[in-house]
């Protein structure tokens, strides 16, 4: 008698804990509690908010593989209506960069960037080639009005236009940045006196920033 009862005790214990354990995964895939914070795109851009810069610097700029070769030539229009090409900036080192003119904050604070170091390195050498990513609004005409906003030099600092789709393989085939209408990135692409990418420089970040002129300074020197 003993024996049957404890079995039926043990049986229904297996029944409780068993009915417990669904209720607990059925209450873990049922939603949120109330008042629990929910990650989601919703409040991704107010969390990353309070990330401090410091938090997420990167201190290394990327190279290119030294394996693989690259197409090297291309030729836009200047501001001044004049065509400019790869080979004609051969012989010295230059910075490319991408940008659009209507853009109200990014490209504004890039080309801040490239004004600094227009001022560092005025009448070095170097030259900051800016292309443009929305060449149907950036006539030569719009370009020749947005450039002296930033006091470009028409001989250091070239404003570039042309066909997007041109611009495109520009972006993809020779300085290996994802562009497209409106669309770039944050880095500036070094290249040498032979026309060979040197590096890629993300610009927001200080010490990339840093590298970045001096890498210059070393191209110049050497």
């Amino acid at each position: 008698m003993k024996t049957t009862i404890n079995v039926i005790l043990i049986l229904a214990v297996g029944v409780v804990a068993g009915l417990t354990i669904r209720q607990y995964r059925a209450d873990s895939t049922a939603g949120p509690a109330p008042g629990e914070t929910i990650y989601s795109n919703d409040n991704a851009v107010a969390d990353n908010e309070a990330v401090k810069p410091e938090d997420v610097e990167n201190d290394s700029p990327t190279k290119p593989p030294k394996d693989e070769e690259w197409l090297s030539r291309f030729e836009l229009i200047e501001r001044s209506g004049e065509k400019v090409s790869s080979e004609d900036l051969k012989g010295a080192p230059y910075v490319v960069s991408f940008f659009f003119s209507t853009c109200p904050s990014i490209c504004v604070q890039q080309n801040q960037k490239i004004q600094e170091l227009q001022e560092q390195f005025k009448d070095k050498g170097v030259k900051f080639v800016a292309i443009s990513v929305d060449p149907e609004t950036d006539t030569p005409e719009v370009l020749q009005e947005y450039s002296a906003r930033f006091g470009a030099d028409e001989e250091q600092w070239l404003f570039l236009t042309g066909d997007l789709n041109y611009i495109r393989r520009i972006g993809a085939e020779i300085f290996r940045q994802p562009v497209s209408k409106q669309f770039h990135t944050e880095r500036f692409v070094l290249v040498d006196a032979d026309g060979k990418v040197e590096g890629f420089y993300n610009w927001p970040e200080k010490k990339q920033f840093a590298q970045l002129k001096e890498r210059i300074s070393e191209l110049l020197e050497g």
